[in-house]
């Protein structure tokens, strides 16, 4: 059947749909809200994407009318169609629930082909209704091609970035662990020397435990990763302080080598934390302010801060802080802090191992628990903090007992 003669229901058809395009709009958004774990107000969150949806209803109009236009080419509504799939893109939308999308737009439209054509009248024959539903069919199968393409490209090209990084996280990963567990083992060999003097014997002792307390910290943070949880701790919970002796038992040997003294506020709020989470974070903010120790620093030192604050969201939050007189970072680096394999001083520091993963873990590990966290940067030195919900009314009533 040639689709390209002139059908005058088609001129009809398309007359109605340019006048009733925004209530047609209108129904799609409702029918797409009912599918979708987003807002009404999210699904098209800007004046310009409310208005280019009506935009979109009258390309397919125009193409009802008169399918010899060149819709295939670079028009305003293939552009806005590409439009719509960077947004649905950008807002985690699937390869479902984008073609449902087009699957209910289409339903509307037929259904309002039916609706005008039984208004009508004057009569139609059947040729001029198949015309223009096959139309209609091929209007949207254009406008679904073309947003269906620019959010597969930008999926393909995120799958891109996130393979490079990951290949990048498996050398340095790589890299790391095989170093430590040469140094430890290369420092277990020479202990076994019987002529190593006592002194030096404790030296390479030092060496050991330091490189196997950075593996701790790289697989636990894989752990997290991975979604596997790191042991019984996982559900206990712990008052802040006993969580802050832990940390820093955990890194005392690498704090050790570095001759960073690690100190803990004698008045952290007696609260109750997540062992587990708890742990992991200050474990990896204590790691970073010892591997970025300022070595011309007469005295090298970070500290655990902490206090109860009002909350927002709940009566009371605890703030825990990790502060530090260390090299700080870079003003240029300082936005992307918390994003997974990043590391601020990678360039400048390329002797400096580690995977770029601690400060995300953080980032998530405290959003899941209804938290977040943040970096400071005094003139000296950083400060990185975390908050988390009070877990108990008599939380706050610990701090000030």
């Amino acid at each position: 059947m040639d689709t390209t003669t002139d059908c005058p229901l088609a001129v009809t058809i398309a007359a109605r749909l340019r006048e009733q395009r925004n209530a047609l709009t209108s129904r799609w958004l409702i029918r797409i809200a009912d599918r979708v774990a987003l807002t009404p107000n999210r699904i098209f969150p800007t004046d310009d994407l409310i208005d280019h949806m009506p935009l979109l209803l009258l390309g397919v109009a125009d193409y009802i009318e008169d399918p010899a236009r060149p819709v295939l080419a670079d028009t305003p509504v293939i552009a806005k169609a590409m439009e719509l799939g960077a947004l649905r893109y950008s807002q985690g939308f699937d390869e479902h629930q984008l073609l449902k999308e087009y699957e209910i737009l289409g339903g509307i439209l037929f259904q309002f082909l039916a609706d005008t054509t039984e208004e009508l009248d004057e009569e139609c024959s059947r040729t001029e209704l198949i015309t223009c539903a096959r139309r209609v069919f091929q209007a949207i199968a254009v406008i679904q091609q073309a947003t269906a393409t620019q959010f597969l490209m930008l999926a393909r090209t995120q799958v891109a970035e996130r393979e490079e990084r990951l290949r990048t996280f498996n050398r340095a990963l790589t890299h790391e662990l095989r170093n430590r567990i040469g140094a430890a083992l290369g420092a277990a060999q020479i202990m076994e020397m019987p002529e190593i003097a006592a002194g030096e014997r404790q030296r390479l002792n030092d060496v050991v435990l330091r490189n196997i307390e950075s593996m701790r910290v790289v697989l636990d943070n894989l752990l997290v990763l991975t979604g596997v949880p790191l042991d019984t701790r996982q559900q206990r919970n712990v008052r802040l302080p006993e969580a802050a002796q832990e940390a820093a038992r955990q890194v005392r040997a690498a704090a050790k080598a570095r001759a960073v003294k690690i100190r803990i506020d004698p008045e952290l709020p007696a609260v109750e934390v997540s062992a587990a989470a708890v742990e992991l974070c200050l474990t990896n903010l204590l790691a970073n302010a010892i591997k970025y120790a300022h070595q011309r620093a007469d005295e090298r030192w970070v500290e655990v801060r902490g206090r109860v604050a009002p909350s927002e969201e709940s009566p009371e939050e605890v703030i825990v802080e990790v502060v530090d007189n260390g090299i700080g970072v870079p003003v240029a680096e300082r936005t992307r802090l918390f994003q997974r394999f990043f590391r601020a001083h990678e360039r400048s520091m390329p002797d400096v191992e580690g995977t770029g993963l601690g400060l995300s873990i953080i980032r998530d590990t405290v959003g899941s628990l209804g938290g977040k966290a943040w970096a400071e940067f005094p003139p000296t030195g950083s400060v990185f903090a975390f908050s988390l919900p009070c877990r108990r009314e008599t939380d706050a009533a610990a701090i000030s007992a």
